[in-house]
């Protein structure tokens, strides 16, 4: 029998996805309404006549407008849902493996906790996907990332929001630990990295840019360590560096690892034990006009 502080915890998860899934509902007609303000705006401001939709649901609309201010004129979506509270508090990542990792995959582990700071390594041991996400939500850990390998080799990463979702899935390849890198590692800082994300330009880009920064928390303006992900043609690359001044407007950079290149191929709108969650985005590399289809 589960304890009734289990049951309290499920009952109100589950009234959280509940509310959640109406809110993610109302989004259709409340953009709809947006659109109509903004026309009464547009008008008001420039003194023009009102356009002939708006005419007849003018009163209602002047005095909605009248009553917003700069936090509620925009609509909210479900992702303000999901991030209401980033850079409120700074993240608290569980990192962890798939079962019966091998030694390479451990050390990669390793290093992708000390790459996150405020983060936690656990061994993942035989708990199912549904006990390591309830102890996460106990635990409350904000994001769980977890690593897959194939015969040994990192290929897979898993990032999941807590408590709502999403859930993103990344396919990883040319990954290179910190001691296999060219003339070895910088040591590794615990300062907060900037985080630079570069050419993420889509809706979907500037959605799985969020996923990956809300992971780490803000840093000082003056850290000197830098976590880089590229968008080349949907493949993004990881690099973490370090740099130092050498003049008045030069660095030098300082390669600190680990490296690899990740490719999505699934967002869910839920967390990962959630399997009928809605799939946001999948991808679909056989179709004839995959090749030339850029998402992010």
């Amino acid at each position: 029998m589960p304890s009734s502080s289990d049951a309290a915890s499920r009952r109100r998860q589950t009234r959280l996805r509940r509310e959640y899934l109406y809110r993610k509902g109302l989004e259709g007609s409340e953009k709809a309404v947006y659109e109509q303000k903004r026309l009464v705006r547009e008008a008001l401001a420039a003194g023009k006549p009102l356009p002939t939709e708006v005419r007849a649901s003018y009163d209602k609309l002047k005095r909605e407008v009248d009553a917003e201010d700069t936090k509620t004129e925009t609509p909210h979506s479900h992702i303000d849902d999901e991030y209401g509270d980033a850079g409120l508090k700074d993240p608290q990542v569980c990192v962890t493996t798939s079962r019966d990792p091998s030694s390479r995959l451990k050390q990669f582990c390793k290093e992708v906790k000390l790459l996150i700071p405020n983060s936690a390594r656990i061994n993942r041991g035989n708990n199912r996907v549904d006990e390591l996400m309830d102890s996460c939500r106990q635990s409350e850990f904000t994001d769980v990332v977890i690593v897959q390998e194939t015969r040994g080799e990192p290929d897979g990463l898993v990032v999941c929001h807590l408590p709502l979702g999403p859930t993103a899935f990344f396919s990883l390849s040319n990954a290179v630990l910190r001691h296999d890198l060219d003339g070895g590692a910088a040591p590794m800082s615990e300062a907060y990295p900037h985080i630079l994300l570069n050419n993420f330009n889509t809706e979907l880009g500037k959605r799985v840019g969020n996923i990956l920064k809300c992971l780490f928390p803000i840093p000082k303006p003056d850290t000197r360590r830098i976590a880089t992900f590229s968008n080349d043609n949907d493949f993004i690359s990881f690099r973490h560096h370090m740099y130092t001044k050498t003049g008045h407007e030069e660095v030098t950079l300082h390669e600190v690892g680990p490296r690899f290149e990740m490719r999505l191929y699934q967002i869910r709108l839920g967390t990962l034990e959630q399997k009928e969650a809605d799939m946001e985005y999948v991808l679909r590399p056989y179709q004839n006009t995959a090749t030339k289809r850029q998402v992010l």
